[in-house]
């Protein structure tokens, strides 16, 4: 499968390119021995893919949590739940496609899930609005996390949204509303509530989902109040200061680990979640069975009442972080 280089892994794309073209001499000619220089390229790629990703900037962690090789929120239900049956519509108005919920099994445990879908072509992408949901994507969540709440079945978000959509038809359907609702959702069901943010988690549009017991980041994944580029286009009124405007944001998982933000960091691969979509899904899996048996284990009202307690303090840490 042809590879998505980033901007900055143009290098490495050069250097796999020409062992790649290597091979396929090789296949056209058997009696050509490419093997050593092959061999070569690949270890010095390898090598410069590890010192790429020890050393990625806050913007470059960006570009790698919207890198469209990465596993979306259809990969991980695909992978991790069974008997998953989705629920559509919000009862009001209609059915978002940038959102995917319904009831599922997690190693045999019924639970809910719920995440944003960006597509992974064209088509599907168009379908799936770029995974920014309308109101009514947001009312469908809380018609889903009320569910999970009736029958007392955990609820697992998978959250990878650069935003809500703020076009002029969500702004008439209360937009902003329906994020409330979901995000007051988030911290008053009683069920345990775990959000992963797998990708981009993108300003209210990610928070509705997130407000969660525990909140998970993979390694390269972001988490913040706006994009780069809308930061500095408020900011510096150009948008080309997105690089500057990452740095400040401190939006990478080791950041908001830091500051309290995101209770566990997941590592990925060596090049990222695209590079091994297997290896990550299942770290994520691995995260998801400890931390669902570690808060089945509290009382329902300790467990909400620390859950609303934990975002109620998280800007007085920041402040001092």
């Amino acid at each position: 499968m042809m590879q998505n280089y980033l901007e900055f892994e143009k290098p490495l794309a050069e250097i796999e390119g020409k062992a790649e073209e290597l091979r396929a001499l090789a296949r056209q000619n058997e009696a050509m021995d490419v093997s050593k220089e092959a061999t070569a390229l690949d270890d010095k790629a390898a090598s410069l893919l590890a010192d790429m990703y020890n050393k990625l900037t806050p913007w470059q962690k960006c570009q790698v949590a919207r890198h469209p090789d990465r596993p979306h929120c259809n990969d991980y239900i695909d992978a991790l739940f069974t008997e998953y049956t989705p629920l559509a519509g919000d009862r009001s108005f209609a059915d978002d496609h940038a959102i995917m919920g319904g009831l599922a099994r997690f190693n045999d445990q019924p639970v809910v899930v719920i995440g944003h879908e960006k597509g992974n072509d064209t088509k599907s992408r168009i379908e799936r609005n770029f995974g920014m949901a309308r109101p009514e994507g947001y009312r469908k969540a809380v018609r889903l996390m009320d569910l999970a709440d009736r029958f007392g079945l955990p609820v697992i978000t998978l959250i990878d949204t650069t935003g809500a959509y703020p076009g002029k038809g969500a702004e008439e359907r209360g937009q902003s509303e329906a994020i409330a609702r979901s995000t007051e959702k988030c911290l008053s069901i009683d069920v345990p509530l775990i959000a992963v943010i797998i990708g981009e988690g993108g300003s209210g549009g990610a928070v509705a989902f997130a407000a969660a017991d525990k909140l998970v980041m993979l390694e390269h994944s972001v988490y913040s109040v706006i994009s780069p580029e809308g930061c500095a286009s408020i900011l510096w009124k150009d948008a080309t200061k997105m690089r500057e405007a990452a740095e400040a944001l401190r939006l990478t998982a080791q950041d908001l680990e830091k500051l309290g933000v995101a209770d566990h960091v997941i590592p990925e691969p060596v090049g990222g979640a695209q590079r091994d979509s297997d290896a990550v899904i299942q770290s994520v899996a691995a995260m998801i069975e400890v931390l669902l048996a570690e808060l089945a284990e509290a009382d329902p009202k300790k467990r909400v009442s620390a859950r609303r307690r934990k975002y109620l303090d998280m800007g007085s840490k920041a402040l001092v972080a």
